[in-house]
């Protein structure tokens, strides 16, 4: 008993001591906001809600090790159910997602697809207080300067009025809207497509649709061209041709040579386009040459394993199935 309570005791002291630390920690972290230009009105009324989110710092601190094969995240991020969700939404917004897909140069069916991987078509958004999540991310110092902007970035979002303080929520890392967007991105690319005053990612989908596409469009998507192909080896390839470094873009003819065919065993198109090999399991696993659309949505995230799952899922869209 006297353990368990010495336990409780230093738990409470522990937690008390890590709230005054935020606090001394939170002040300095508003002191930078002001000299960058946030307003007194908008930090005296956002102040007294920030809050040291523990949950968040642990949430950073315990991400997801365990090792997972490219198959088993297609089939948790492009099951058949999200395929007939994102064909339903493209019928629904038919008219919306055409205009903007001619505007921006960037099909309909990547715009959707990166909605559905990001949000599930706007259902998930996250419920954690943008500005405490940063704040708390930033206290917790691993990648202080990144979260420092972010924080900077979130609150001039408040002072340029697009969402209300009260509504300002997204995931654990501050992820927002049906695009999830980082804060910094969001001022970066966020359209107001119905011109409205606001750029609502979090309710409008002229915005949510136009504000994906002008990300990659102003990343260079490339509307001439798709995302890439599932290929085969035919011969062992050197593994220093492999990955996503401009030093390894090859032209098809190339990659021809190399004993490289289409998936079907077909050889692969006569075009004049630059492209990688990756292989995210080796050579055991799935293997594709990208095009340069590919590594523009990598700019998005840097995940090779996300960039195929969008990429799958447009594809799935465009057949239909």
């Amino acid at each position: 008993m006297r353990f368990l309570l010495f336990v409780f005791l230093l738990l409470c002291c522990s937690s008390g001591f890590a709230d005054e630390t935020f606090e001394r920690y939170l002040d300095g972290l508003i002191l930078e906001a002001s000299e960058a230009g946030i307003s007194q009105v908008i930090i005296d009324k956002v102040r007294p809600t920030i809050k040291y989110r523990p949950s968040v710092v642990k949430a950073d601190k315990n991400q997801p090790e365990k090792k997972i094969t490219l198959d088993t995240y297609l089939a948790t991020r492009v099951p058949d159910w999200k395929v007939s969700q994102a064909l339903e939404k493209m019928q629904v917004h038919h008219e919306l997602l055409t205009k903007i897909s001619s505007e921006y140069g960037v099909p309909a069916r990547f715009i959707v697809a990166l909605w559905g991987n990001e949000s599930n078509f706007g259902r998930i958004q996250g419920k954690h207080p943008v500005v405490s999540s940063l704040a708390s991310l930033a206290f917790e110092g691993r990648r202080e300067a990144l979260f420092k902007r972010q924080f900077i970035a979130a609150l001039t979002i408040l002072q340029q009025g697009h969402v209300s303080a009260d509504k300002f929520l997204g995931s654990w890392a501050g992820a927002m809207g049906q695009s999830q967007f980082m804060p910094a991105t969001f001022l970066d690319f966020a359209v107001d497509y119905d011109q409205d005053g606001k750029k609502d990612i979090w309710n409008t989908p002229a915005d949510v649709f136009a504000s994906i596409a002008n990300f990659l469009a102003r990343h260079g998507w490339d509307g001439d061209y798709t995302w890439g192909r599932q290929v085969k080896l035919t011969q062992p390839i050197s593994s220093k041709d492999v990955g996503l470094k401009q030093t390894q873009a090859k032209p098809l003819s190339v990659w021809s040579n190399y004993g490289i065919t289409r998936f079907n065993g077909e050889a692969l198109p006569n075009a004049a386009i630059d492209s990688w090999l990756i292989m995210p399991d080796g050579t055991e696993g799935r293997i594709y040459l990208v095009y340069n659309n590919f590594q523009t949505l990598m700019r998005w995230n840097r995940s090779s394993y996300f960039g195929i799952s969008v990429s799958y899922l447009a594809e799935r869209i465009k057949k239909g199935v």
